[in-house]
């Protein structure tokens, strides 16, 4: 069983930065792209950063710019840098397998709360 553990959210003022790691375990990690996705408040989850299993990135286009997903599949794991963030950022992070595949369990995510 896979389980997936996010991490690293937390309160920062318009424009900071935050790194988030999701670290996965119970699986071959290496084998598979990862995305991570956001919820806010009211809205459906939505994802913003995916990475293939040979470091290919792509971005939703509100987050291009600002934001890097990186992996290290050593360490099971892969990051979201987030920086210049901004109050729309706000909401629970996941992380996942791409939507094109099935999901894994789904973590408790971690919460980022961008406000001044």
């Amino acid at each position: 069983q896979v389980q997936l553990v996010e991490s690293g959210g937390g309160l920062v003022q318009p424009g900071g930065s935050l790194r988030l790691s999701c670290a996965a375990s119970g699986t071959v990690f290496s084998l598979y792209p990862m995305a991570w996705y956001r919820q806010a408040p009211g809205k459906q989850r939505q994802k913003v950063a995916e990475i293939s299993s040979s470091g290919s990135t792509h971005y939703a286009d509100s987050v291009k710019g600002r934001f890097t997903i990186s992996r290290d599949n050593a360490q099971n794991t892969v990051y979201l840098q987030m920086n210049s963030l901004q109050p729309e950022d706000t909401a629970v992070y996941y992380c996942n397998r791409p939507p094109t595949m099935p999901p894994f369990d789904w973590g408790q995510g971690t919460q980022v709360t961008v406000s001044s």
